[in-house]
C-alpha cells in the first residue's frame, strides 16, 4: 500500500511539473522537449530531490520510442520505403560514418584515445529520433521532400544501433566480450528476424485485425494495436536487436492495409504521453553536479557536436542536390545528441573503453544539444524556405495520404460521391467501419480505411486537416449539428457536406455549419415523380412549376420543424395543403 502511495505521489509531480513548464515553454515558443528535460531536472535528485528512480522509469518510457517508430512505419508502405533507398542508405551512411569520424577526431584533439574517441564519437553521430520526428510532424513537414530527408536519415541510424554495438563490443578490453555472439551470426539473426515480422504482418496481423474490425469494438482495437508493438519489440529485445527497428517493419507491414489511421488514432495517444515520461526521465538523469565541475568542458563539447554534426549533413545534403536553405535546417535539425548515445556509452563503459565520469559527462553533452534544439529551429525558421512540390504532385499532410478530399461512409451513397469525385482526378481518401464492404470494395480496386469517421482523432490521422473536402456520408443519423461544430472548428479549411437519409436526420444537422446538406430519399423521390409525369405527357415547363411548388412547401415545413426541433412542427398546415391538392386532383 506504501509503494502505491509513492508511485502516484511521484507520477503527480512528474505529471505536474512536467506539465507546467511544457506550457510554459510552448508559450515561449520553445517547444515541448526542452520543457521536459528542465521538469526533469528540477525534480530530480540534484535540484529538488522530489523524485527518484530516473533508470527504471527511462527503461519504461524508451517504449515511447518504439511506439513513435511503429506510428512511422504505419506512415511508409513498401512502395515508398523503396523510392527513399538512395537517402536512407546513402546519406544515412556517409551521415553516421563521417559524422562519428569527424567527432572522434573532435575527441583525439582533447586527448581522449582512439579507442575511447571511436567509442565515444559514432554515439554521439546519432540524432534524437524521440525529438526530431514528432518536431516534423507537428509542422507537417514530415511527409515533404525535408522531412522525408530527415525521416531517411534518421532511419538508417536506428538501423546501424546493431552494427555500432558490434564495433563497441570488437574494440572492448573487457574479458567477457571473448563469449559475445559472432558479428555475422548478428546479422543472421537480424536478417532472418525481419523476414519472419514481415511474414507475420501478412499471414497474422492482417487476418487478426479484420476479425477484430468485424466485432466492432475500439477496446479491442486498441488491445491488438499495443499488442502488435509489443510483440515486434519483444521478439526483437530477445535477440538483443533495437526495438524501435521490429516496430518500425510492424507498422510498414501493416501501412497498406485499411486498419492504418484507425491504429495511428488508437495508438498515438499512449506514444505522446511515453515519449513526455522519457524526456523526464533524461532530465531527471542529467548529472548536475558533473556540468558544474566541468561546465566549459560540456558546453564546449556540446557545441562541438552540433558545429560538427551541422557542418558535415550541409555538406552531404547540397552534395544530394538539395538548396542550401534546406541543407542548412537539415544540418540544424539532426545536430543533437540522440537517445541512442546513452546506450552505447554504457557499452563502452562496460568494454572499459571509458570511465564512469566520461559516461555520465557525455550524456550531459547528449543531453545539453538536445536542450539547444529548439533554439536551433527558431533560427533556422528565419531562413529557411519551404521546398516547392515537383510540378503535378500534390502537397501532402503530415499523416494523410495527401487527399483533398475525405468520404466518410462507403455504402451506396458515399460510392457514388467518390467515385464522381475520382473522375475528376480529385484525390480521396475512403472511411467505413464495415470490414465486408472495405473487403469488397478492394476486390474492384478502391482503397478504403477502417474505422469510426465520427472520430476527431481518426479524422486528423486520415488528414482532415490538409483536406479540401468532409464529405459525410453515413447511413442512420449518428451526425448532428454538435458534431459539426466541432468539426468545423478542428478542420476550419475544409467545407463540410451531410448526407442527411431523411426528414429527421435534416433536423438533427440543422444550424450545423455545413456548406451543404442532402436528403437522400427526397431526391429519387423527385425524379421518379417526373419521370412519372412525363410519361402522362405532361408539358416540361409545368414539372418544372409543380417541382418549384413541392420544394417550397417542403422547405417551409423543414425550417418550422428544425426550429422547434419536432418532426411533428408544421403539421397541421401540411394535412391542410395535402387536403387542398387532392380536392384538386378531384
Amino acid at each position: 500500500m506504501e509503494h502505491g502511495s509513492t508511485l502516484l505521489r511521484d507520477g503527480a509531480i512528474l505529471l505536474g511539473f512536467g506539465l507546467a513548464c511544457v506550457l510554459l515553454f510552448r508559450r515561449l515558443g520553445l517547444g515541448a522537449t526542452l520543457g521536459y528535460l528542465v521538469a526533469g531536472a528540477v525534480v530530480g535528485p540534484h535540484v529538488l530531490g522530489l523524485v527518484g528512480g530516473a533508470e527504471p522509469m527511462l527503461a519504461f518510457a524508451e517504449f515511447g520510442i518504439t511506439l513513435l517508430l511503429f506510428l512511422v512505419g504505419l506512415e511508409l508502405n513498401p512502395q515508398r520505403l523503396w523510392r527513399l533507398k538512395h537517402d536512407i542508405f546513402g546519406l544515412g551512411l556517409l551521415q553516421v560514418v563521417l559524422c562519428g569520424l569527424g567527432l572522434a577526431g573532435v575527441l583525439m584533439l582533447a586527448r581522449f584515445s582512439p579507442q575511447a574517441a571511436l567509442a565515444l564519437g559514432l554515439p554521439l553521430a546519432l540524432s534524437s529520433t524521440a525529438q526530431v520526428l514528432p518536431m516534423l510532424q507537428s509542422a507537417g513537414r514530415l511527409r515533404t521532400p525535408f522531412g522525408e530527408r530527415a525521416f531517411s536519415v534518421l532511419l538508417f541510424q536506428d538501423l546501424s544501433i546493431v552494427p555500432l554495438i558490434a564495433i563497441v563490443a570488437a574494440m572492448s578490453r573487457s574479458p567477457e566480450v571473448a563469449d559475445a555472439t559472432p558479428g555475422w551470426i548478428v546479422g543472421l539473426e537480424t536478417l532472418g528476424a525481419v523476414a519472419g515480422l514481415v511474414l507475420a504482418g501478412r499471414f497474422v496481423l492482417r487476418p487478426l485485425f479484420r476479425l477484430i474490425g468485424g466485432l466492432g469494438e475500439r477496446e479491442m482495437f486498441v488491445f491488438a494495436g499495443l499488442f502488435t508493438v509489443v510483440a515486434s519489440a519483444a521478439v526483437m529485445a530477445w535477440l538483443g536487436l533495437s526495438t524501435a527497428l521490429g516496430a518500425f517493419i510492424a507498422g510498414v507491414m501493416l501501412a497498406d492495409s485499411p486498419y492504418r489511421h484507425e491504429l495511428e488514432a488508437d495508438v498515438e495517444p499512449f506514444r505522446s504521453v511515453l515519449l513526455g515520461l522519457f524526456f523526464l526521465a533524461v532530465g531527471m538523469m542529467l548529472d548536475l553536479p558533473a556540468i558544474a565541475d566541468r561546465p566549459l568542458f560540456v558546453a564546449t563539447m556540446a557545441l562541438a557536436v552540433i558545429a560538427t554534426k551541422a557542418g558535415v549533413i550541409f555538406g552531404l545534403v547540397l552534395m544530394f542536390r538539395m538548396g542550401w536553405r534546406e541543407a542548412l535546417a537539415l544540418g540544424l535539425l539532426l545536430s543533437q545528441g540522440g537517445e541512442f548515445g546513452f546506450v552505447l556509452f554504457a557499452q563502452a563503459q562496460g568494454g572499459l573503453l571509458i570511465d564512469p565520469a566520461a559516461a555520465s559527462l557525455f550524456g550531459a553533452v547528449v543531453t545539453v544539444s538536445m536542450a539547444f534544439t529548439p533554439f536551433l529551429m527558431r533560427f533556422t525558421r528565419r531562413i529557411r524556405a519551404e521546398p516547392k512540390p515537383d510540378e503535378g504532385e500534390m502537397p501532402e499532410g503530415p499523416s494523410s495520404d495527401g487527399a483533398s478530399a475525405l468520404v466518410i461512409g462507403y455504402g451506396r451513397f458515399g460510392q457514388t460521391v467518390a467515385q464522381m469525385l475520382l473522375l475528376q482526378r480529385i484525390k480521396v481518401t475512403l472511411i467505413d467501419r464495415d470490414p465486408e464492404m472495405i473487403e469488397a470494395a478492394g476486390t474492384f480496386g478502391a482503397k478504403v480505411y477502417y474505422g469510426d469517421g465520427t472520430r476527431m482523432d481518426l479524422l486528423r490521422q486520415a488528414g482532415a486537416a490538409d483536406a479540401q473536402l468532409l464529405m459525410f456520408c453515413p447511413d442512420g443519423d449518428a451526425i448532428d449539428a454538435e458534431f459539426l461544430h466541432a468539426v468545423a472548428a478542428a478542420f476550419p479549411k475544409a467545407s463540410v457536406f451531410v448526407r442527411a437519409y431523411d426528414r429527421r436526420s435534416m433536423i438533427r444537422i440543422a444550424g450545423g455549419p455545413v456548406a451543404g446538406a442532402v436528403r437522400e430519399v427526397i431526391e429519387s423521390a423527385v425524379c421518379m415523380a417526373r419521370m412519372a409525369m412525363a410519361a402522362l405527357h405532361i408539358d416540361d415547363d409545368e414539372i418544372d412549376r409543380v417541382e418549384d411548388q413541392y420544394r417550397v412547401r417542403d422547405a417551409g415545413r423543414l425550417k418550422s420543424q428544425s426550429e422547434a426541433g419536432d418532426v411533428r412542427a408544421g403539421l397541421a398546415e401540411f394535412i391542410r395543403d395535402n387536403r387542398l391538392d387532392v380536392e384538386g386532383a378531384r
